[in-house]
């Protein structure tokens, strides 16, 4: 496979391709070799955005995956609220040089997203997948248009219509939101669950006492609102099943993230995924987190003359 011819097996005019992962040491490609140290040394800053697929997820609730989450500008989609805990945008950025100095105008911003996503899960001791490639770069960025995006105050009502909107499933719901097993959020987006959150004046009561102590420590109510938490409190730099465990036991630390486990099909997907047996139930997470990937990265693609194909990703051509 020669540098330049990624995108190489077309099936009807969607090109699929096992994508050379970034950091990977192969041989055979130096687009397989692009990024091998920068993604292992910078792997940090992919946490709650670019790092296990909740990019991706952001990106297909505005329309598709087409790169639209990477342009920067203030009334870009990046600056609208539900964004501003997205990492790792130099991360992309650094991939795309790369890949630019070896195949200019060749793979695209969007594409080079959902290889990422795969990476970080698998750099994480998670699954690793074929990535379909082929999708060409979008031209907007609207901020305005965020209220498609997921929040963390969305019910599970709410939750299950947005996904619906785009042809995902509960399992699809929970086993997305599953990536939330790696990375960090923002105090600003659970702070109000810890304080004053009913009627009485009390904290959210589906929170463990045990850990609402805890939380109330990390952010306290006049603290600083951009200070990062983990997403999983017992394992936030591995991929595992210990999210789910935590969502099971009020560990949850988004509103939405505990909400799975009110309802009674994604808690019954809540709890398959926790599992009762080690190392059997649990490992199922797995193996559905890459299909759903698949499934999700594959709605509302740019291809053909559609779109553009970016040559740096933060701004349109």
């Amino acid at each position: 496979m020669e540098p330049c011819k990624f995108f190489l097996h077309v099936d009807d005019g969607y090109s699929y391709c096992n994508t050379p992962r970034i950091h990977d040491g192969d041989e055979s490609s130096e687009v397989e070799k692009v990024d091998d140290s920068e993604m292992a040394r910078n792997f940090k800053t992919l946490d709650e955005g670019m790092g296990s697929g909740n990019g991706m997820t952001r990106e297909v609730s505005l329309g598709g995956c087409d790169g639209s989450v990477l342009i920067s500008g203030s009334s870009a989609e990046r600056n609208a609220l539900p964004n501003l805990g997205l990492r790792g945008f130099e991360v992309i950025d650094d991939a795309k040089t790369q890949l630019e100095s070896l195949c200019p105008g060749v793979v695209s911003c969007a594409d080079i997203l959902a290889v990422v996503a795969r990476d970080a899960v698998d750099l994480s001791n998670g699954p690793s997948w074929s990535v379909p490639t082929g999708r060409r770069d979008g031209r907007i960025s609207l901020s305005s248009e965020a209220s498609n995006l997921p929040s963390p105050l969305d019910s599970i009502t709410v939750q299950r219509q947005k996904f619906a909107d785009k042809g995902l499933n509960d399992q699809d719901l929970v086993t997305l939101v599953g990536a939330h097993t790696i990375g960090q959020t923002d105090c600003q987006f659970f702070r109000y669950r810890l304080y004053k959150f009913t009627t009485t004046g009390n904290a959210d009561p589906t929170i463990n006492q045990v850990y609402l102590g805890q939380l109330q420590a990390l952010c306290p109510p006049n603290g600083d609102g951009s200070k990062r938490v983990a997403l999983d409190k017992d394992s936030e730099s591995n991929f595992d099943v210990s999210f789910f465990k935590n969502v099971r036991d009020g560990n949850g630390v988004l509103e939405s993230d505990q909400r799975l486990w009110g309802d009674s099909a994604t808690s019954s997907i809540v709890r398959n995924y926790a599992g009762t047996i080690r190392g059997l139930l649990g490992l199922r997470f797995n193996l559905e987190f890459p299909k759903s990937m698949i499934k999700m990265s594959s709605i509302g693609v740019k291809t053909g003359t559609q779109g553009e194909i970016r040559k740096v990703c933060s701004k349109v051509n």
